[in-house]
């Protein structure tokens, strides 16, 4: 695995500048810092890097991965798939691929779709990117809610273990419910409602977000489907090595660490530094930790995010690498 994410750093004074905000305001009530942005560039630039890198850490060519998995909803463009332009900016020669839109949950929606193309046989190695320029559908102009994110990207090789033991992927827990669509979304480009030179005037095309609703949705939604798969996996907070959470509050993640009864040393963070990656979030934890040497083979770690759609869902999994050597 690998990340990337963008030199540029963008402090909340970028927004005390602009906007009626303040740090505090901003610190208090996200835990955000700062964030990076890449502005003029797409997803899968964002994409490259991270999985150039995890495939020379693998050892793999360009005839090795049989499936592009990119989960995002910061594509490129509409079409073609965000899956299909990194492909061909890798020069991978012998694969197929998809993007997954799920919003913060897009990550984990997209490794429990890898992990069952590769337990069924249909594929041997996946290359699977979470990440968002999430710049690019933010309104500069929206205190509320430009402040919250960030860009990057993180990458992954999904593939069966060759010598199947007790690490890898163990178990899952996915759900989706329309009924908050209306509570966070982006309103204009789509089929119900085309581009126009109205829904450009009324900033129609940027994120737009309830933040009360969304973030009580939240805290409970992400705070239970984290115990179920505990509950289901007999997993005591003892067990739990790292809850790798989704970066989209610290609040909510405390909530979440509160319920599992976990210590906040146990706890993967990067909100302050990094802000709201949406799918990029818990596969840049993941490799950050991972690159700091914090990650033992057999820890047990919990996966676990919330998002627009509503999408919320929680992954176990016992780590697999070995000790990261630079």
């Amino acid at each position: 695995m690998a990340h990337y994410v963008p030199p540029e750093v963008y402090t909340n004074a970028f927004f005390e500048e602009r906007l009626d905000t303040s740090d505090e305001w901003i610190r208090t009530r996200t835990g955000i810092r700062e964030r990076r942005f890449a502005f003029n560039a797409g997803t899968s630039t964002l994409m490259k890097p991270a999985a150039e890198k995890a495939m020379e850490r693998r050892g793999l060519g360009k005839d090795d991965i049989d499936i592009v998995i990119c989960a995002t909803v910061t594509p490129d463009h509409v079409f073609p798939s965000t899956a299909c332009i990194l492909q061909d900016a890798l020069g991978l020669t012998n694969c197929w691929g998809f993007d997954i839109s799920a919003a913060c949950s897009g990550f984990l929606f997209a490794l429990q779709t890898a992990r069952s193309l590769v337990e069924s046989g249909a594929a041997n190695r996946i290359l699977l990117c979470g990440g968002d320029r999430m710049s690019a559908i933010i309104d500069m102009k929206d205190r509320t809610t430009s402040v919250l994110f960030g860009d990057g990207a993180g990458a992954v090789i999904v593939e069966a273990d060759e010598n199947p033991g007790t690490v890898g992927i163990a178990d899952s827990v996915l759900h989706i419910d329309g009924a908050g669509k209306r509570f966070l979304f982006q309103p204009a480009g789509g089929s119900v409602k085309p581009p126009s030179t109205d829904t450009v005037e009324n900033r129609e095309h940027y994120v737009k977000q309830d933040g009360k609703t969304v973030f009580k949705a939240a805290v409970v939604g992400m705070a239970e489907v984290t115990v179920d798969i505990m509950e289901r996996n007999n997993l005591s907070a003892d067990d739990v090595a790292w809850l790798v959470p989704h970066q989209a509050n610290l609040r909510i993640i405390d909530a979440t660490r509160e319920r599992m009864g976990l210590d906040p040393k146990k706890v993967m963070i990067n909100i302050d530094r990094l802000g709201n990656t949406t799918a990029g979030t818990i596969p840049i934890c993941l490799s950050e930790w991972y690159e700091q040497g914090r990650l033992n083979k057999g820890d047990k770690l919990i996966l676990s995010s919330f998002g627009a759609g509503y999408t919320w869902g929680s992954v176990y999994l016992q780590w697999e690498l070995p000790k990261y050597e630079s």
